[in-house]
């Protein structure tokens, strides 16, 4: 052949990436995803399968060369990863910390994600991984990939089930709130907020949820991405508008200490936003998708994405809070179902929740994307999902079923974000990076004196910031009962 392949007479076989113009290229795979170069006698190729298990795991590329994402997609993705409930919870977040120290925590704690998502894919690609799992074990072991795997499946399930109340909040109603149905078409079935999330998740979310590839998911990424910056533009228009025409209350600029209450609450604010920041366990199947893939040029896409969450968070938060001030609900969607006291008040809260929840129906499966590769990970240690489309299906059905079962019994959003960012976000976030930086330092990559400062900083930061804001959470719960 032109190209210097040679073809390989097995059933299931994927591209394997070399240098050298090795003609060895297409290789046999077996179901733990180990692989290894065939031996070739008088023009045969000889495989011992064996063998497989002693030879280290090489990163794939399945389909060929030149099909995977570009930056633009990947982009899209990876910001879906992150803009979605926690932009909800963020104004909340400003009417604790204040405006001042609430906006420099927003971008500080962007920055610091985005510098630990560099160093996971600098290692990522040192060793070969494939998932968060695999990085996870190369530089800390099985105990440890295990770990993370269950803390990708509680933070993900926790983020999935917020989504899930957020839209039966929004869409039939709370105790506090009219839904949009009510306001729409007054009483009926609708007002049934089990029902409502039960056909969500029949209807819209299961066809998406189904799909083998998170590539398949850009488009769809690309109209939540877009969906997110409608409801950033429309919320501060209406911000701006109030401030000109002096209807708004000057807002808070620094952290309310003011009562024991107020300062439990600060303690658990920062773990609130760190999970608004979490999506590295996305990053390793961006990565392997993308087209030409580099970790400069994964480190682009990471920076790209840092910025536009970073300014969308930034204004939402702003806005939000300048808006209901003390009264931001811990889900400020829920504010807008009153008179916002300026013109086609009505038709500017539809859109606004319309197309919020919109935006969080094409989220919800990229993250359960990440969901189901570890449940499978966890439970099909050496098989891929995609090695069979029942489990596919079968994994995908389930985990809906216990997501659906979760949101019955969750009370609010902030419940959840505050468990799970003092917890699984933390350690998803910085805990596991910097361990993986630090434990791999000198293993072929050496990190400079500045990015060892930051990664021991980081792992001691974190770990208080995790143990306060557990702490806190136990605390708040004794003091509300």
């Amino acid at each position: 052949m032109a190209s210097g392949y040679s073809a390989v007479p097995r059933d299931k076989f994927v591209e394997l990436q070399l240098q050298n113009h090795d003609t060895s290229s297409l290789i046999p795979i077996t179901s733990n995803g180990y692989v290894k170069p065939p031996n070739v006698v008088d023009g045969n190729i000889d495989i011992d399968d064996s063998e497989f298990d002693n030879y280290p795991n090489y990163p794939l590329i399945v389909g060929g060369i030149g099909k995977g994402s570009g930056v633009p997609g990947a982009v899209f993705n990876l910001t879906t990863s992150i803009i979605g409930a926690g932009i909800m919870a963020l104004p909340a977040a400003m009417g604790v910390l204040g405006l001042g120290l609430g906006m420099v925590l927003i971008v500080v704690i962007g920055i610091l994600s985005e510098i630990s998502v560099e160093l996971l894919v600098r290692f990522a690609v040192h060793s070969k991984a494939l998932s968060y799992g695999e990085v996870v074990q190369f530089a800390l072991g099985r105990p440890a990939r295990i770990l993370s795997e269950i803390c990708i499946i509680i933070n993900n399930a926790g983020v999935l089930v917020v989504y899930l109340i957020i839209i039966g909040d929004v869409m039939s109603g709370s105790y506090h709130h009219v839904g949009v149905f009510d306001q729409m078409m007054g009483n009926g079935v609708w007002d049934q907020r089990k029902l409502v999330i039960l056909v969500v998740l029949l209807v819209f979310l299961a066809p998406l949820c189904a799909l083998e590839k998170i590539d398949s998911l850009s488009l769809t990424s690309a109209a939540s991405v877009a969906l997110a910056v409608v409801f950033v533009v429309v919320t501060c228009s209406i911000a701006l508008v109030k401030v000109v025409e002096g209807k708004i209350d000057p807002p808070r600029l620094t952290p309310d200490i003011s009562s024991n209450k107020a300062i439990v609450n600060l303690l658990v604010v920062i773990p609130v936003m760190t999970n608004a920041y979490v999506c590295h366990f996305n990053v390793q199947p961006i990565y392997n998708e993308l087209d030409g893939r580099s970790p400069q040029k994964m480190n682009h896409v990471v920076r790209i994405t840092t910025l536009v969450t970073v300014v969308v968070y930034g204004f939402t938060a702003f806005s939000g809070y300048l808006l209901f001030g003390k009264n931001t609900e811990s889900d400020i969607l829920t504010n807008f179902d009153t008179d916002l006291g300026i013109p086609y008040s009505a038709a500017l809260n539809y859109i606004i929740r319309i197309g919020y929840i919109l935006h969080l129906v094409l989220v919800f499966p990229v993250i359960h994307f990440s969901l189901r590769e570890a449940v499978n990970a966890l439970i099909f240690t050496h098989s891929s999902i995609s090695d069979s489309k029942k489990r596919l299906y079968i994994l995908t059905s389930v985990l809906l079923a216990l997501l659906y079962l979760g949101s019955t019994m969750i009370p609010s959003i902030w419940t959840a974000f505050k468990f799970t960012g003092a917890t699984t976000a933390v350690s998803l976030g910085f805990i596991f990076p910097c361990l993986i930086a630090l434990r791999l330092d000198g293993q072929g990559q050496s990190l400079t004196r500045g990015e060892k400062f930051f990664s021991w900083t980081m792992l001691v930061v974190a770990a208080v910031v995790g143990i306060i804001g557990v702490i806190g959470n136990v605390y708040g719960l004794q003091d509300h009962s």
